[in-house]
């Protein structure tokens, strides 16, 4: 059996390929775009289509969502799995999304509900998983690597600061500067409910594209320039100030560890580790973190991201904003904890500081519970009833 992974360089990538060969399943790998990041969709097509035409697959699959891949399974008539691990993915507005051997797993249940209305028998609500196999291979040989990675709080991701595309827009109207400000502000103090994309009008997005080149939807798209202000531009930039705000009241009060890209000179109490290899690092991180912080993306409205799975998987404590689908895999406050405001989540940093066997129980429950629900391997063997 063989099924041919088209990849761009993903760090979701090698979960889903080493659980494909775990269930004896023979994985192709097209990687032309890991080293070419300007290929055309030509050129992709024409890599895709050959392999096909010379080896049979059963389905072909990805990390997020490649229209002109869907179009191809379509006409060859393959299946294609979409693992969608971003939000927003701005592909999935595509009319190739309707193609009926397209087969489309949303993590974000918002998402999902957003799109499934497009292909209601070939999208699906999946969430992410936790790759076992890699992260137990990275823990094999910790013992000399501990000293090097314990902290008390460790935080991973980007600051956004260097990505947020609202920090350039120039010369936008007072009017309309104060009122996104307003929402911007507005929604950094609520977690669980995102409101900015019912603010906002296609008259306030006419009135931005003169100020802005925005995204371009392909002429068959089912557009939706909204979304594209709510969260390419405002949601981006609500996640960059809910990362600096809150890493810096920590940081001014605790000893905290980032391992960051981003410039951290707005919080210079941190200490900043650099990048983290995500094969190989994060795992001694979160096993030798006290606390490992997760600060979503807003962009994420209702799911867990990769990181909740991947800190759970190396029986690291998580201590996690509020998110709406928290509730459906795990009993906060005996598998992993949350925070609803600042205040709570400088609460609970000091009580979980100040409280070992309590944390260290939480954390040993939190990978219990991954390793026995949410392996790779178990999420892949769901995905595959659905093919």
């Amino acid at each position: 059996m063989n099924v041919l992974f088209y990849r761009y360089n993903s760090i979701c990538e090698p979960m889903y390929i080493n659980a494909l060969k775990a269930l004896d399943i023979n994985v192709i790998e097209e990687t032309t775009e890991m080293t070419q990041k300007n290929i055309s969709p030509q050129i992709m097509f024409e890599n895709v289509r050959t392999i096909l035409e010379r080896t049979p697959v059963m389905f072909v699959m990805s990390i997020n969502y490649y229209p002109i891949i869907s179009a191809l399974c379509n006409i060859s008539h393959i299946p294609y799995v979409s693992m969608i691990v971003d939000s927003p993915v701005l592909e999935l507005y595509s009319d190739t999304v309707r193609n009926p051997y397209n087969r489309i797993f949303i993590f974000d249940k918002a998402l999902y509900n957003r799109h499934k209305a497009d292909n209601p028998d070939c999208i699906f609500h999946m969430p992410l998983c936790a790759d076992i196999q890699t992260i137990e291979k990275a823990l094999s040989g910790q013992q000399t690597e501990t000293s090097k990675y314990a902290c008390d709080i460790s935080f991973i991701g980007s600051l956004y600061t260097e990505k947020c595309p609202y920090n350039h827009v120039k010369n936008l109207p007072p009017y309309m500067r104060g009122y996104f400000d307003g929402l911007i502000q507005s929604q950094l103090q609520v977690y669980g409910a995102n409101f900015i994309y019912e603010c906002l009008t296609d008259e306030m997005v006419a009135e931005f594209k003169k100020y802005e080149k925005m995204y371009t939807f392909p002429e068959k798209a089912r557009k939706d320039e909204k979304a594209v202000l709510a969260y390419q531009y405002l949601g981006i930039k609500v996640s960059e100030l809910d990362r600096i705000t809150s890493l810096k009241r920590i940081s001014d009060r605790y000893p905290l560890d980032l391992y960051t890209g981003s410039n951290t000179s707005c919080i210079p109490h941190v200490t900043n580790k650099g990048f983290a290899k995500s094969l190989t690092e994060m795992p001694l991180i979160f096993s030798n973190s006290k606390i490992n912080l997760q600060i979503t993306a807003r962009t994420i409205e209702t799911g867990l991201s990769q990181r909740v799975w991947d800190v759970l998987g190396a029986g690291g404590f998580l201590l996690m904003n509020y998110q709406e689908e928290l509730f459906d895999y795990f009993e906060p406050g005996v598998d992993l904890d949350y925070w609803g405001s600042q205040d709570e989540m400088m609460d609970k940093i000091d009580f979980y500081l100040r409280n070992d066997n309590i944390r260290n129980k939480i954390a040993e429950n939190g990978h219990e519970k991954v390793l026995k629900y949410h392996s790779s391997i178990t999420r892949l063997t769901s995905i595959l009833k659905k093919i």
